[in-house]
């Protein structure tokens, strides 16, 4: 979506700013005939081609995989110079966000040829299945069992909350295969075909935004190859955390450049019905801008830490809060009528279903990527260097070490 010249600019991190115009000089020379115009299938398919040869499909990943090795503060220019163009930025959504890294860093070599080319084509999906009815944020918990029977895996068990899985494929899957071990040390990660022939069962579950994105999945028998086992059997904790720390980083960013075009939409909206002179509106722009502008530097530069995932964790409690705050301060700038004249269903699109979409599904984010006392409790004792919460009421879940 190109912004309007009456729309404010966020603020941009200058050391991109070469690359910005490397890459705008290469959208405005590559964009096929008709691409933008009627959204020509062929031209879509010779779009992802040139974006394919280019590297900037996966672009985070390595260029030995096929990405260019970009950085995120690049990634996030390259998602604002295709929205300005007005042409498809084409991602790979959990694959590339979740499985690509988690193979990068823990898988075997013949893992990563054997299945990354797949995530990069579009031809192989994904989706996480880690929580259970049981239990919310705290992996350790996992009740779904792994056995091995052979050179499988057999799985059986329950996951709640599973993003996409009506799309995927393929189900990166949390099992306990070492009942008898330590809860964060008797865990496996594995990658399971999606298929009712496969013993699985998938059911969405509508959410109060029209949407059924989230699903229950159960596994009845579900078999996977143990060559399909990531970090090895019994390894799947130091994978599940490299996972979460990609997920809220990759999340972040997705939501970030959803409410930047939201607040412009915004903007006009409170222009349109003449509210932009009025005191509470302009404090309610001004927060949510301000709120905006401290996302964008933390999600393009997030805190340094040696403590596995404590940076991922800032950036996680910020876009909740963020996406929380920020379909209230949408329904409070629109009055009344923001709440009328929006067809909620799956494919419902335009400016008054995205903020109806953002008001409704905001609380449901502060609880989506860890709750956010989870993740306060991991910046306080993992970059703060605070002690761990002994309290009653403090279980504090994610800690590798098991010590909790």
């Amino acid at each position: 979506m190109r912004a309007a010249p009456d729309t404010p600019a966020f603020p941009r991190l200058s050391r991109t700013e070469p690359f910005r115009r490397r890459v705008r000089a290469w959208i405005s020379a590559r964009v096929p005939p008709g691409l933008m115009a009627d959204g020509d299938p062929a031209a879509y398919a010779e779009w992802e081609r040139r974006l394919l040869d280019a590297g900037l499909v996966c672009p985070a990943w390595p260029r030995r995989y096929g990405g260019a090795g970009l950085g995120v503060p690049e990634v996030l220019v390259l998602e604002e110079e295709c929205a300005r163009a007005g042409v498809p930025r084409i991602g790979r959504g959990t694959g590339e966000l979740v499985a690509g890294p988690v193979l990068l860093a823990h898988g075997t070599e013949e893992q990563r040829a054997r299945l990354l080319p797949g995530i990069r084509s579009g031809r192989d999906t994904y989706c996480q299945a880690y929580s259970e009815p049981s239990h919310g944020s705290d992996p350790a918990s996992v009740k779904t069992r792994g056995t091995v029977a052979g050179d499988e895996i057999v799985i059986h068990g329950r996951k709640a909350w599973v993003h996409g899985a009506r799309q995927a494929g393929t189900a990166l899957v949390l099992c306990r295969t070492e009942p008898a071990a330590d809860p964060h040390r008797g865990l496996s990660y594995v990658a399971v075909r999606l298929d009712e022939d496969n013993g699985v069962r998938v059911r969405p579950v509508r959410s109060a935004d029209g949407s059924a994105d989230l699903c229950e999945v159960e596994f009845d028998g579900a078999r996977a190859p143990l060559r399909d086992v990531i970090g090895g059997p019994g390894g799947g904790w130091p994978v599940v955390m490299t996972a979460l720390a990609h997920q809220r980083a990759g999340r972040a960013a997705a939501a970030l450049t959803e409410l930047e075009t939201a607040f412009r939409d915004l903007v006009r909206e409170a222009q349109k019905a003449g509210r932009s002179q009025d005191p509470l509106v302009r404090g309610h722009l001004a927060e949510a801008y301000t709120r905006l502008a401290l996302l964008r530097r933390v999600v393009a530069d997030p805190p340094a830490s040696k403590a596995p995932g404590a940076g991922a964790a800032v950036v996680a409690l910020m876009r909740a809060e963020c996406r929380r705050r920020f379909g209230e301060i949408a329904l409070a700038v629109t009055g009344a009528a923001g709440l009328l004249g929006a067809d909620l269903g799956e494919e419902a699109d335009g400016p008054a279903a995205r903020r109806q979409r953002l008001f409704l599904s905001g609380r449901g984010d502060t609880i989506g990527d860890g709750t956010g006392e989870v993740l306060r409790d991991i910046v306080a004792e993992r970059l703060l260097g605070l002690p761990k919460d002994r309290s009653p009421a403090g279980p504090g879940p994610e800690v590798p070490d098991g010590r909790r």
